[in-house]
């Protein structure tokens, strides 16, 4: 296809840490390699902000920041002002002129890059990453409220991504996740696409270890991983777990694994770079997702192509890349005991985690990147070869 000019609206991008920054940087940088011209708005790491187009960085990307504020409530979230950032976004709109917007939230900078694009004519992509669950901790909603709070930010989110010619989601799950909850028909599942060979090689520690990736929030339910790997069988007591990411709950979560006899056992990694992530991922011998809120998991895929069995909690889209008795195994939500059977019975059995590693290397071969960059651009040519127009919301 021609080269295009292509600005996508971030409200989370590196150096944040979280699945739809990485996936954000991927199709970036993805894009730009195939000789588009790219550019991402997202907001600032810090209290600055750049005012002047940034030169493009090693993947040929040119990245925009917008102004950000330290979030009070969580020391690793900053925010955007929707006062800051409505005109910033719409002062790079206009000066770019790009070819189509792909926003990738409907928050503060994602609401304003797709405003400005629907008021300028510019041909429209939305993708959503974003479920009512991955917000509650950070915003310190009560549980009494939850429920209405979910349903006025699916609302909101409609609003939003009504004005797109095309919206996107991970799975099948998460696009009929959008249709039944803001009424949004028509969404198209694109896989955020893996990179797989990058996580290939290596050999498991000798003491087998269970992994976690992912943020330490109330939706992920680590306590639920810890509970299960405290109930293990006796005759695996020499296996470890370990916990990369951060969040609203590593303190408390902290001092269960102590409370739990599991403290010596259990490492917290905290965030760590790419390349200690993929030695991570090398040296586990089961991945474990107990979180029940993932539109599709990209460190499940991660794991899955570095060749690992995984256990994950049967909720949203896991059960789109585990298949029960092939590459891993489901257990119900809450449901303690059987997480920890199920950890238990594969930590024990090299011969059943090198089967279903291998047959985890075989089911994310369907999520290849490159296939993922394929389906954008056709989403691109397809609405930049239309009148800007948007969706049917229900």
């Amino acid at each position: 296809m021609r080269p295009l000019r292509i600005l996508i609206g971030a409200d989370t991008f590196p150096p944040d840490v979280n699945g739809a920054a990485r996936f954000a940087e991927r199709l970036a940088g993805g894009l730009a390699g195939r000789g588009h011209d790219v550019h991402v708005v997202a907001p600032s790491p810090d209290a600055s902000s750049h005012r002047t187009q940034p030169r493009p960085g090693p993947d040929g990307v040119r990245v925009h920041r917008v102004r950000s504020h330290r979030y009070p409530l969580h020391d690793n979230f900053r925010i955007c002002l929707p006062w800051q950032a409505s005109p910033a976004t719409a002062a790079l709109v206009e000066d770019l002129q790009p070819d189509v917007v792909h926003v990738q939230a409907h928050f503060v900078v994602g609401r304003g890059t797709a405003v400005a694009a629907s008021k300028a004519g510019v041909p429209l992509v939305a993708t959503n990453h974003f479920m009512p669950e991955n917000l509650f901790g950070h915003a310190k909603v009560p549980h009494a409220l939850q429920q209405a709070a979910a349903r006025w930010a699916w609302r909101d989110l409609a609003g939003v991504y009504g004005r797109a010619g095309v919206v996107t989601a991970p799975t099948e799950r998460a696009a009929g996740l959008l249709a039944d909850a803001a009424g949004i028909v028509g969404v198209l599942p694109v896989s955020c696409g893996i990179d797989s060979a990058r996580y290939a090689g290596g050999v498991e520690a000798a003491e087998p270890t269970v992994l976690f990736v992912g943020r330490l929030d109330e939706e992920k339910r680590v306590d639920e991983l810890l509970r299960a790997f405290a109930a293990l069988p006796a005759g695996l007591g020499a296996a470890r777990l370990e916990i990369v990411g951060d969040g609203s709950r590593r303190e408390a979560w902290t001092a269960l694994a102590d409370r739990l006899g599991v403290a010596g056992r259990t490492t917290f990694h905290g965030f760590v770079d790419e390349e200690t992530l993929v030695a991570a991922y090398r040296r586990c011998a089961v991945f474990a997702m107990p979180g029940i809120a993932e539109l599709q998991s990209l460190v499940t895929l991660e794991a899955m192509s570095a060749g690992k069995p995984v256990v994950a909690a049967d909720a949203m889209a896991l059960p789109h890349l585990v298949r029960p008795g092939r590459n891993g195994w489901l257990y119900t939500p809450g449901d303690v005991d059987g997480l920890s059977a199920a950890l238990g019975a594969l930590l024990a059995d090299p011969v059943t985690r090198a089967r279903m590693g291998a047959a985890s290397r075989e089911i994310v071969a369907g999520h290849a990147l490159d296939a993922t960059l394929d389906r954008f651009e056709n989403v691109y040519t397809e609405v930049t070869g239309r009148v800007a127009t948007g969706l049917r919301v229900a």
